[in-house]
């Protein structure tokens, strides 16, 4: 992807009349305006994106000053009459050869987000957010309701990611398109899709705005669960928590180093963070992972939370073993995991019950709590 360079387009041009009062845009959260938690956002992908164009009402008289800190430009342009006017307007006053076009009513797309839709953007492939329609549907026509099937449909979110060139084409043809992507897509053009997030909502009406008001107020704090379990063989390292047991003439049997009280607690993270799980991530299937030192992994799952906004606050681990002793290794442990996160760990004897109690195995779990402020 780093060949690619890309404008963010923020429309902000709406009159934002179903919320009532001031511009919905321009509303104050937690300090700033919406559109400003967007461009933060974009500020923070500076080695992708190289400028933020601002639109904003045609008729908009107050004064907007780009952040002093900005590490790109921030360029402040006039929108038209219609959605479609002002992209154009925003399309016409970027110069990267891609394109993110966002609302400036959703404030919490994800710098993972961004990622995620630059990276299958090409030449000929536009890019949406998506998500499943959870809710039942109803039609409701001359006051007759009806029900609709939901199957297989979804609702779309911003940004959305284009090649500016023909994206302009697209919406120069398809002025009455919905949004970018149904303009691309009449075009001719192909359109690809990631997982939305349901955090990136819009904010649309004063309900809207009291929930966003809530999550800012609030921290969002969730918890995941990790588990692992390897047999115990020979002429393998026994390592735990990136630390070799010295006391052992039996290893742990895995892909990787097999270190199974790193594994769960990442395991753990990527849970509360709502991500895939590491056998997911780090395939047993890939050749790169052979043998791979699992305290680099977990700098990778760090990561992968931190791009999604989340913060680790502790990890809570119990290692089931029957052999060896384990306890004096307790400190180095600790110390190896502290350097990412407060943690707590304990080792537990099976009683002789099952492999682990054979001395034939080695378990693990753990409880991570990641806290998120928006």
């Amino acid at each position: 992807m780093s060949e690619k360079n890309f404008s963010f387009i923020i429309v902000a041009g709406g009159k934002g009349s179903r919320m009532g009062g001031e511009r919905k845009q321009f509303s104050i959260l937690d300090g700033k305006p919406l559109w400003k938690w967007s461009a933060d956002k974009a500020n923070e992908l500076n080695e992708f994106i190289s400028e933020i164009i601002l639109v904003i009402p045609s008729d908009y008289d107050e004064k907007i000053l780009p952040d002093e800190n900005y590490k790109i430009p921030l360029k402040i342009i006039k929108g038209g009459s219609e959605r479609a006017e002002s992209v154009l307007n925003g399309l016409k006053a970027s110069e990267c050869e891609y394109v993110l076009v966002h609302d400036a009513a959703r404030p919490f797309a994800s710098k993972n987000l961004f990622l995620s839709l630059m990276a299958k953007t090409e030449n000929d492939v536009g890019v949406v957010p998506v998500l499943p329609v959870s809710d039942a549907l109803k039609r409701i026509d001359d006051e007759k309701i009806s029900c609709v099937e939901r199957e297989g449909l979804y609702i779309t979110q911003t940004p959305q990611s284009f090649h500016r060139e023909k994206l302009i084409n697209a919406v120069t043809k398809n002025l009455k398109a919905k949004d970018e992507a149904e303009a691309w897509e009449n075009f001719g053009l192909k359109l690809d899709y990631v997982k939305g997030e349901k955090l990136n909502f819009k904010i649309t009406f004063q309900d809207d705005m009291l929930i966003a008001k809530s999550l800012v107020n609030n921290k969002i704090i969730r918890t995941g669960i990790g588990y692992d379990v390897h047999r115990l063989v020979p002429e393998r390292k026994l390592i735990l928590g990136g630390v070799k047991i010295q006391d052992s003439n039996l290893g742990l049997l895995g892909h990787s180093d097999a270190d199974i009280l790193t594994h769960a607690i990442m395991d753990s993270i990527l849970g509360a963070a709502g991500l895939e799980d590491i056998g997911n991530i780090f395939s047993a299937d890939d050749e790169k992972f052979k043998g791979a030192d699992s305290m680099k992994l977990l700098e990778e799952v760090m990561k992968l939370v931190k791009a999604e906004g989340w913060k680790v606050e502790f990890v809570d681990a119990v290692v089931e073993a029957q052999v060896p002793r384990l306890n004096k290794y307790k400190p180095a442990i600790k110390n190896n995991l502290g350097k990412f996160f407060d943690v707590n760990i304990k080792f537990k004897s099976p009683e002789e019950i099952d492999d682990a109690g054979r001395g034939l195995a080695m378990k693990c779990r753990a409880v991570a709590t990641l806290i998120k402020e928006l």
